[in-house]
């Protein structure tokens, strides 16, 4: 997938007159919500799919490689599980493609190196003070994340890291360990909830309103497959006539819950700070959806 077919399959303006997505208030998924395009710049950025594209990487197999290097070298079926909600013969063979043909090395810099190059065009003009402060606020909880990686093996691979000395560099590497914090702890409870890979995506559609397999059919699952979990779900009474029943939203809404109560203990440091952290993370964020280098549809911003 080269870069124009990303734009098109990924960047694309959303269509007009779809409802907000629903999904509920609160601090912890306000932040997460706002710093999204900031924390995944490494992936939507030409600079950092030009970096990937020198290694011989296209869209897909720099975003296995590069999602994963962080965490070492590890067999295909780990990083299957660490992913998650993505098919797993698709990310084993991209996985083992991508290894082929870049080192980890040369993966872990470009990786830091396109994500710094997209964050300078885009927000060059920023004073380094402000971005200083922010980092400094993140670090906050960064630095009760990192403390205990139980269970979090992307959150790990990313602790094993040296931070970049670039303060836009710093910024990124702090909202990737809460990203990667948040998806962990998010994975684990919707396993502990019953939720097969695919079932996470399906079910995060009903939840938040989005159009039927918009999301789970970006991973990789194949139509049958995803009629089966579908099949699975009704028979457990999560869902009935395309949407989740009273009893699949509360089960839902009890994930969010017991991910947004992992965040808060992390963010806790953070304080008072808070608020004005997040509008200015989504102001910053604001920014990089006008330059088309991260995705302006609301539900693929959400949908973590």
């Amino acid at each position: 997938m080269d870069y124009d077919e990303l734009s098109a399959a990924f960047l694309a303006e959303p269509s007009a007159g779809r409802p907000a997505p629903r999904i509920p208030a609160g601090a912890a998924r306000s932040l997460r919500d706002a710093a999204e395009p900031l924390a995944t710049i490494g992936f939507w950025g030409m600079p950092a799919y030009a970096a990937m594209e020198a290694l011989g990487l296209e869209f897909l197999t720099g975003y296995v490689w590069g999602r994963t290097a962080p965490m070492g070298e590890p067999t295909a079926p780990v990083v299957v599980a660490a992913f998650g909600v993505f098919e797993p013969g698709l990310v084993a063979q991209l996985y083992d493609q991508a290894r082929g043909i870049a080192s980890r090395a040369d993966v872990l810099a470009a990786r830091e190196r396109g994500a710094v190059e997209s964050l300078h065009e885009i927000l060059g003009d920023v004073p380094t003070g402000e971005v200083e402060t922010a980092v400094a606020q993140l670090r906050r909880a960064t630095d009760v994340a990192v403390a205990d990686v139980a269970g979090r093996p992307l959150v790990a691979g990313l602790a094993s890291l040296e931070w970049p000395s670039d303060p836009w560099g710093q910024l990124w590497h702090a909202l990737n360990i809460l990203r990667e914090y948040r998806g962990d702890t998010h994975q684990a409870a919707n396993v502990a909830a019953g939720l097969t890979g695919v079932q996470m995506n399906l079910v995060t559609e009903y939840w938040i309103g989005w159009e039927r397999r918009a999301y789970a059919g970006t991973r990789g699952w194949a139509p049958e497959i995803m009629d089966a979990a579908d099949a699975d779900l009704r028979e457990r009474g999560w869902l009935a006539d395309g949407e989740l029943t009273a009893t699949g939203r509360a089960e839902r809404d009890r994930i969010e819950q017991v991910t947004d109560e992992a965040m808060a203990r992390v963010l806790a440091p953070i304080g008072d700070d808070v608020e004005a952290l997040t509008r200015q993370l989504d102001d910053w964020s604001g920014r990089i959806v006008a330059a088309g280098a991260a995705p302006s549809d609301p539900y693929k911003r959400v949908s973590g």
